[in-house]
């Protein structure tokens, strides 16, 4: 561990104007702000490495695995294209290597901009002790006007008979491999268990995939994962949704998981497990009780649009407090509390409305904005239309036959309310409405402008302009 870095002078300040409890997104470009405004800063981390779950542990890591995995897998198809590849395989040793070069540059980034920041960098994990005191896990005490807690989540252990004792993969794990396991039940069907289930599959391993509600991808509509949910069947996976898990057993070197799926009792055997069941909020050791700050059910903190906490003078952003465990999410909340900390007024709050999301599975998932099932709630009046890919030119030759292109607009003026695209290169299609969101522009603003043939991104104008004629009526 790097040693700590002494605060002005010989001894630690003891008083701070604001201080960040967590060197990631959140916490980071929280310190940057309030330093710009002024304020006496500090970020206090304890991990034995700097730079916050996306770059170490998540964002980064996966999406370096999976590009690889997509390249082996259009390798593999070649056939399918007219072209001769003798063989493809994956070489897990080379891929860990070129994933751990490129992380650690992008880590010793961060470190860099951390030790060298305008604030203290205190290598040490706190606990409230207090409303304005927090306890250091070397035993010294600091002070501060504001905190912000910015600690990110965990991997969760739901109570499932015989889990715990399992010694199973977390997320960590598979991101840290370099051989291609024989066989793998993965848990859960969110975003990190399907991302990286379909990855192990790709690269040679035999998947099978457990996933307790109806659909994967739950967060999301059941169209949109029902398409990914196909694909993954298509490539072999075996997906059980739908189920009701009763235990895990690790017996001889194997794991055995049983669950219940359609009213009938079924065990499966993998030589190794990956729990993908979600994550919890990482605050346990923060004694928050002690400084006035409330949790919600689920154990995330609890915040208002300002970021403020129960205790008003302490913050909280990223995946600890939600709603969303989205990187630039996390950023924008930091910023928000430092500034909101700082006295600066007027301000605006993060505006969930221009929500943005991406599932790098292959077919992607991408959504922006107020989508159907929220409209529904809310009783808001929407017309939505939508062209499937299998029927665009680009994405056929393409051999990228999976998903569509929907787009939800005002019925009266036509301004857009969001999209959802599953398939080819969604996660990048998607950003063709973060502007037009953010400039709350209309249907008939986008069809005004050139749109090339062939690209994939023409393939929003077909639900642009069946939405055009319905509101022309």
């Amino acid at each position: 561990m790097t040693a700590p870095r002494k605060a002005r002078g010989s001894k630690l300040d003891p008083s701070y104007d604001f201080v960040a409890i967590g060197g990631g997104s959140a916490g980071f470009n929280a310190a940057r702000v309030a330093v710009s405004l002024g304020l006496k800063t500090a970020i206090i981390d304890g991990a034995l490495e700097l730079g916050g779950l996306c770059i170490l542990r998540g964002c980064m890591p996966s999406k370096t695995l999976l590009y690889a995995a997509e390249v082996l897998h259009l390798a593999q198809k070649g056939r399918t294209l007219g072209l001769k590849i003798p063989s493809a395989r994956s070489d897990m040793k080379a891929i860990h290597a070129r994933k751990k070069k490129i992380i650690g540059e992008f880590a010793d980034y961060r470190l860099q901009a951390l030790q060298q920041g305008k604030f203290d960098l205190i290598r040490a994990h706190a606990r409230f002790v207090d409303a304005h005191t927090v306890e250091l896990s070397d035993g010294r005490r600091l002070r501060a006007r504001h905190f912000l807690i910015g600690t990110g989540s965990k991997v969760a252990v739901p109570p499932v008979p015989g889990l715990a004792e399992s010694g199973c993969w977390n997320s960590d794990d598979v991101l840290d491999l370099d051989f291609t396991p024989k066989s793998v039940i993965v848990l859960g069907g969110g975003i990190v268990a399907c991302e990286l289930a379909q990855f192990l599959n790709r690269i040679g391993s035999r998947v099978t995939l457990v996933q307790r509600s109806p659909n994967i991808l739950r967060d999301h509509s059941a169209a949109a994962s029902t398409v990914v949910q196909q694909a993954f069947v298509d490539e072999g996976i075996d997906l059980f949704a739908g189920t009701e898990l009763q235990s895990v057993a690790r017996e001889r070197g194997c794991f055995t998981v049983t669950f219940v799926h359609d009213g009938r009792v079924v065990r499966r055997r993998a030589a190794h497990l990956f729990n993908a069941l979600g994550r919890d909020p990482n605050t346990a050791g923060l004694n928050l009780a002690a400084a006035g700050v409330r949790v919600a059910p689920g154990g995330r903190i609890k915040i208002n649009r300002w970021q403020q906490t129960s205790a008003p003078h302490i913050y909280a952003a990223g995946d600890c407090s939600g709603p969303a465990d989205i990187v630039h999410i996390a950023i924008q909340q930091g910023e928000l509390a430092a500034r909101h900390a700082g006295g600066v007024r007027p301000l605006k709050r993060v505006d969930y409305s221009l929500l943005l999301n991406v599932v790098f599975t292959d077919p992607q998932l991408a959504t922006i904005g107020r989508l159907e099932r929220e409209l529904d709630r809310a009783g808001v009046a929407y017309l939505a239309a939508s062209y499937p890919f299998n029927d665009h030119g680009k994405s056929i030759l393409m051999d990228a036959n999976y998903g569509y292109v929907k787009v939800i607009a005002e019925p009266k003026r036509g301004r857009i309310l969001g999209a959802e695209i599953v398939g080819r290169d969604a996660g990048e299609l998607i950003h063709l409405f973060s502007g037009p969101l953010a400039m709350r522009a209309t249907v008939f603003d986008l069809l005004r402008a050139p749109w090339y043939h062939p690209t994939l991104a023409e393939i929003v104008t077909y639900p642009l302009e069946e939405l055009a004629e319905k509101i022309r009526g």
